[in-house]
């Protein structure tokens, strides 16, 4: 049975994410690492005050992600497909062998700056569950305007989507949604417009970041973030990591392709447990299991008995 890591992207940060991070000598070499590229100590970005900054989120989740991945490496837990949701593609592609950490958390920097110095206020998320895609496609283009711009942003699953945009056009689709039978219509904690054009000048200025950087040959099928499709060339990754910011991720796709690839064991890094409560409602006979809810060494058991071939 294969097995595919996942990475969360912003949303399931939690104080002392890294402090709680399991204690092996591939953890500290991750943190290590971070800490000396960036300048300054990681562990500093998951206090309840520095995780306010979206930049502080984004290199915790980095550092966090990385860290449990290749602790399971050092084990002998080879993942057949990495996926990353939004900023989470930056640790799926260094564990695919794509990018060095040293380079992804300069990357991470760049795009959670660029993020935060264009929209400092009046934009975000909104998430959206019970109505599909299309439809909530129309309540966005009868919102739209020029002056309180909106768009669809995640498609975290069938009936799970998240739109981005300016504060007055979401509440604007969120009142119509609610009219329209949603189940839940709501404003997320974020701050920034992610994954919609507004952030386009970000994923310019990544794109040239990464034309600089010697990118590697995939060891691990990397899904990517805007096409929900499997990408196996570093120039593909590239392309994706530079432009997922300015364009929705298609989750749900993402995670079909993975079963459809045989991985019947999805591995969600910590913190949190949101990607593994999408698959476990898209994909009942995958097996679901995030790292950060349970011991380290139950994780590892586990895969490693899902990577035994059946005799």
């Amino acid at each position: 049975m294969s097995v595919a890591f996942l990475f969360p992207g912003q949303g399931s940060q939690v104080p002392g994410m890294l402090h709680s991070l399991p204690n092996y000598p591939s953890v500290a070499r991750t943190v290590d690492e971070v800490s000396e590229s960036l300048g300054e100590n990681v562990l500093e970005l998951d206090s309840p005050e520095a995780l306010r900054s979206t930049l502080s989120v984004q290199l915790a989740l980095l550092a966090s992600g990385v860290a449990v991945a290749r602790a399971l490496v050092a084990e002998g837990v080879k993942p057949e497909a990495v996926a990353g949701m939004s900023v989470g593609a930056f640790a799926a592609a260094v564990i695919a062998g794509v990018l060095n950490l040293a380079d992804a958390a300069r990357l991470v920097k760049q795009r959670a700056d660029g993020m935060v110095d264009l929209y400092p206020k009046g934009y975000g998320l909104a998430a959206i569950v019970g109505l599909t895609e299309k439809q909530v496609s129309t309540l966005v283009e009868k919102a739209y305007t020029a002056q309180n711009p909106v768009y669809v942003g995640n498609i975290n699953a069938p009936l799970q989507i998240v739109i981005a945009g300016s504060d007055e056009g979401m509440n604007k689709v969120l009142e119509a949604a609610r009219k329209s039978g949603a189940r839940k219509a709501v404003c997320l904690d974020v701050s920034e417009p992610s994954h919609c054009p507004l952030l386009q000048p970000v994923a310019d200025t990544l794109t040239k970041s990464l034309l600089a950087i010697n990118l590697q040959k995939p060891k691990s099928i990397y899904i990517g973030n805007v096409t929900g499709r499997a990408l196996r060339s570093a120039q593909a990754i590239s392309e994706d990591l530079a432009s997922n910011i300015a364009h929705g991720v298609r989750w749900h796709d993402a995670t079909t392709v993975l079963t459809e690839l045989g991985c019947r064991l999805f591995l969600e890094m910590p913190p949190g447990h949101v990607l593994s409560e999408l698959g476990r409602e898209s994909f009942p006979d995958v097996r679901t299991l995030a790292v950060g809810e349970t011991s380290f060494k139950h994780a590892l058991l586990l895969a490693v008995n899902s990577c035994r071939p059946n005799l």
